[in-house]
């Protein structure tokens, strides 16, 4: 997993709420056993017209905002059913920051396993993102995971609101197995003592 730290990038936006995880990744495209290759199907029936032509309805897919790498949405975001696939789509895309006013509760947990940061803000302060993606296509945001703060050039500036243990992984690329395998050394030691305890007789 990629560290998290600073990174400046375009804004898209997605005004929608209760965004579930079967829109952002439909249940057809569950077929690769690999992480990578689900960018191209992210929010499928909404990016692509019926005939698979890209829908010039869908504000996502305007010109000034491709390369978008932060996605601003609405309340419950990521809801439904708990597919991993939905961060992974999100990620191979090329978002890396997601700001809502709420989460499904999975969802959220596995941004963070998948180096994601899913942002918690006010409903007026995502009202005001909105505002200025739309005033200003191709707006940008820079988000400073070190500092624990989203700006931007025209003063607009929030707090990231976010746990030790989940900035410290981000900070340090660390999802399970690699925290897991950080403690290496002592689960050896464990292992090479239970050699030595006898079986119970039975």
């Amino acid at each position: 997993m990629e560290p998290f730290k600073v990174m400046t990038g375009v804004v898209a936006p997605l005004d929608l709420p209760n965004v579930d995880t079967d829109q952002i990744i439909p249940k057809q495209f569950l077929k690769r056993i690999e992480r990578t290759g689900f960018g191209e199907f992210l929010f499928y029936d909404w990016r692509f017209t019926k005939d698979g032509q890209l829908n010039s309805d869908f504000e996502m897919n305007a010109v000034s905002y491709r390369g978008a790498s932060i996605l601003v949405a609405r309340d419950n975001f990521g809801c439904g059913s708990s597919r991993e696939h939905a961060p992974w789509a999100l990620l191979d895309y090329g978002f890396k920051c997601i700001i809502a006013p709420s989460f499904a509760d999975i969802f959220y947990n596995n941004c963070f396993k998948n180096g994601i940061l899913p942002v918690r803000l006010t409903e007026s302060e995502v009202e005001s993102l909105f505002k200025a993606v739309q005033k200003n296509p191709g707006y940008m945001l820079t988000v400073d995971l070190e500092q624990e703060k989203i700006f931007s050039d025209d003063g607009l500036s929030f707090k990231i609101d976010i746990s030790p243990f989940r900035r410290t992984s981000l900070l340090n690329g660390l999802d399970d197995i690699a925290l897991t395998l950080a403690q290496e050394d002592a689960i050896q030691q464990y292992e090479l003592k239970r050699l030595k305890i006898p079986p119970p007789l039975h």
